[in-house]
């Protein structure tokens, strides 16, 4: 409600556009591309155990998709959200000998998916509709398997660069 004038135009009501749904996804990748890719169904979250089924899926994907480096040094880089740091996932971690890249809370300076992935992504998805979420996955899906693989070489490469900035401030935010 508000004041107006006797002789003030009737406000006008806008139609109530559906709000976009979220799809929570998971993209595993190396500087070679796309290594896994899958996503939750709505209503599904992430927890240690559900982690660990991903990483069991990651894991097959590695040795389908490079033969033999399963048996050199995986080293894996996450945030330190709660289902990558808890007990079952590292005990997961241990007992396949994967190594995690240090990562500073809150700092999307040395996620290669936050500084080099996502923003692609999101400029890709924008001003486009979808009518349902199978159709915004198969997208995002075609998407990432068009990508040019100097992108991902260059996504990990950089981190090279922002690694040290990184540790020299003592893992606070260094760059958009």
């Amino acid at each position: 409600m508000t004041w107006n004038h006797p002789s003030s135009p009737v406000a006008k009501k806008f139609k109530v556009m559906r709000s976009a749904k979220k799809i929570m996804g998971t993209v595993f990748w190396d500087s070679l591309g796309v290594l896994l890719f899958e996503t939750l169904h709505p209503g599904e979250t992430i927890n240690a155990a559900r982690y660990c089924q991903t990483l069991d899926k990651l894991r097959e994907a590695i040795r389908k998709k490079h033969p033999g480096k399963l048996t050199n040094r995986v080293i894996l880089q996450h945030d330190n959200t709660t289902p990558h740091t808890a007990q079952v996932t590292q005990g997961w971690l241990v007992k396949y000998g994967w190594e995690i890249l240090p990562h500073p809370p809150h700092s999307p300076d040395l996620a290669p998916s936050d500084y080099h992935l996502f923003g692609p992504l999101k400029r890709e998805l924008a001003g486009k509709r979808f009518d349902d979420d199978e159709e915004l996955v198969d997208h995002v899906r075609k998407w990432l398997q068009n990508l040019d693989g100097s992108f991902f070489q260059e996504g990990i490469y950089s981190m090279v660069r922002r690694w040290p900035k990184c540790v020299d401030r003592l893992g606070c935010h260094v760059e958009k």
